[in-house]
């Protein structure tokens, strides 16, 4: 589908918004190569996936496979394979690393504590990512402020600081209705789960469905304090993870 046919589709102000998340898209890809989309296969990610390859966008998509997760997020995968004839990256974690943090730790070793999570998220997110981003001059996520208290206050452009590389999140204003409502218009693939009360998907032990009056990212880590639900992979201008928003800015 291309640009002018994927916009009549829509409603005009998200046709707006759509062209707008084109635009950023292609300049990226202009401004910033070599670049990369990091995807965690939910449904905000697979509106840029949508755009990027319906438009032939010069950027490399990858997800992170944990070890850790859902088959329905799983199948999405093959789902876009199937949809656009094209494959993304698929990064997983280092086997020995995984390993020795069971035969240390205990498979499910991450509900004890934060720093048992925090720790398996390095090692399941947290590196893949890192080796996933080397040699990139910039990264895109599909992280909106809409999504959770320590996303509040999010740039639509920022530096990476651990990364040394610029970061863009390009849905940052976009809201979960405009997200629904671009992918059902378009009948784009999407995880399954979030038709079960999902709305934020991550690993299978460490993720459940939300209920009414809960933020969208309130079923990850629910066992810890809304504060710090938040596996490394996105962190402050300081380079330290960001966990809280204080009086509207986010602090790490």
């Amino acid at each position: 589908m291309n640009a002018r046919t994927l916009q009549s589709a829509l409603p005009p102000a998200l046709a707006a918004k759509t062209a707008a998340l084109e635009q950023t898209l292609a300049r990226i890809a202009r401004d910033h190569a070599p670049a990369a989309f990091s995807s965690s296969l939910s449904v905000e990610d697979m509106v840029i996936t949508d755009v990027i390859l319906n438009r032939n966008l010069d950027l490399e998509i990858f997800t992170l496979d944990t070890g850790r997760l859902h088959q329905d997020t799983l199948d999405v995968i093959a789902a876009i394979e199937h949809r656009y004839g094209k494959r993304i990256r698929v990064m997983t974690p280092d086997p020995q690393a995984v390993a020795e943090y069971v035969a240390t730790q205990g498979l499910n070793a991450f509900y004890e504590s934060v720093e048992l999570r925090q720790r398996c998220c390095g090692i399941r997110k947290v590196e893949p990512l890192k080796r996933a981003l080397t040699g990139k001059k910039a990264w895109i996520t599909g992280m909106r402020r809409a999504q959770s208290a320590t996303r509040a206050a999010l740039p639509a452009q920022e530096h990476d600081a651990v990364h040394g590389i610029e970061k863009f999140n390009p849905l940052a204003d976009w809201s979960e209705d405009e997200v629904w409502a671009y992918v059902r218009a378009l009948d784009v693939p999407y995880n399954r789960l979030h038709d079960q009360g999902y709305r934020s998907i991550g690993c299978a032990p460490c993720t459940r469905p939300v209920v009414a009056g809960e933020d969208v990212r309130a079923g990850r880590w629910w066992w810890e304090q809304p504060d710090g639900r938040e596996c490394g992979l996105h962190v402050g201008p300081d380079g330290k993870l960001v966990r809280a928003q204080a009086a509207g800015k986010v602090t790490a």
